[in-house]
């Protein structure tokens, strides 16, 4: 039996892991890591609207903003303003993504479920993304994450760079395994692993967590997450190696594959997109966490390229038609379905 470190700052129960085996913890991150490089500014309404269909549409865990200088973010300048307006469900945990004791301050006051800190497995990366070395991060989280047990807030960790740094280029799995030993020691209680720059392949992943997974006392299995990106083509394989080989059940998306990567070129697509992740894995015979409606994900998406019109959006014909044909077989279960059918076709025949 393992035993893993424990830290007193860390909350010992796990609300959201998905324990029954084949079950999946969806994390929406589209609100937040989805909309923060969008040059045009959304607006408030506009953003709160996104939350509380994805709310509306079943989904468990939804990152809505990020307290940040608005200086260097100013798409999510008005986060207080959002969670104090969105809808709530007692089903759903709403998280933020907090910088630092300041960020941690303002967060408390817009009453998260749970919070995220971020740090990076490249040290060039750490200093031209947040001007410090990763060990200087870590401990700008301290405070963080004596707050956050203070005031009883989970507090979820995320990795750039796990499989690759647009700098640094290859990045050592060893370097991976001991950031998320660290920070699982400094009280995380899950920590997602973030292919930044997509060029993560199946090979790649598993290396990963052969490291991570195979190593005693990196974490428990349950704490890990994938966050990939659709720049290489390979999320969807990388995440069938997370779940399939390692047990992984917790996966990061973003609706309408909302989120480009910065590092890759103009029109790359960003994050995996919610719909494709959905389709991919209940064809694949895994089953969620909380029900989850397929139509109305679909309808949020549709949401979203509508007032999100950039090039990073990522929703191609290929992801179009194995999710109509989802909900082409799905059809008896929803009577809405016809009308959602014939705006795919509109959408496929568009592209």
């Amino acid at each position: 039996m393992v035993i893993y470190k424990q830290n007193p700052t860390r909350l010992l129960v796990y609300r959201g892991f998905a324990t029954v085996k084949g079950t999946i913890k969806l994390v929406e991150v589209g609100p937040r890591d989805g909309l923060q490089n969008e040059k045009t500014i959304i607006p408030t309404d506009t953003k709160i609207a996104l939350v509380n269909k994805l709310t509306s549409a079943g989904l468990s865990h939804i990152e809505v903003s990020s307290f940040v200088n608005p200086k260097w973010v100013p798409q999510l300048a008005d986060a207080s303003q959002v969670f104090q307006h969105i809808q709530r469900n007692p089903n759903t945990k709403y998280s933020a993504l907090v910088p630092n004791t300041k960020g941690m301050l303002q967060a408390i006051k817009a009453r998260p479920d749970e919070v995220a800190i971020f740090a990076a497995a490249s040290e060039t990366f750490s200093k031209r993304n947040i001007n410090c070395s990763i060990g200087e991060s870590l401990k700008r989280f301290d405070k963080v994450l004596e707050l956050a047990k203070h005031h009883q807030i989970p507090v979820r960790g995320y990795i750039s760079c796990v499989l690759g740094c647009p700098y640094e280029k290859s990045i050592s799995p060893d370097a991976v395994a001991r950031l998320t030993s660290q920070l699982w020691d400094h009280g995380c209680y899950e920590i997602s692993l973030g292919d930044t720059i997509g060029v993560g392949t199946p090979e790649s992943m598993d290396r990963l967590l052969s490291v991570l997974l195979d190593r005693v006392g990196v974490c428990p299995r349950e704490a890990l997450a994938v966050h990939c990106h659709e720049t290489g083509g390979k999320a969807l394989e990388n995440i069938s190696v997370a779940l399939d080989r390692y047990g992984v059940r917790v996966v990061d998306s973003a609706v309408g594959g909302l989120g480009g990567c910065p590092y890759a070129g103009p029109g790359a697509p960003g994050n995996v997109s919610t719909e494709a992740v959905l389709t991919h894995l209940t064809n694949k015979g895994y089953t969620f966490s909380a029900p989850i409606n397929t139509v109305e994900i679909f309808n949020v998406s549709a949401f979203v390229n509508c007032v999100v019109m950039t090039e990073s959006t990522e929703f191609n014909v290929a992801t179009m038609f194995k999710f109509r044909n989802f909900l082409s077989s799905s059809r008896d279960d929803h009577e809405p379905l016809d009308e959602v059918l014939v705006e795919m076709d509109n959408r496929i025949m568009r592209k």
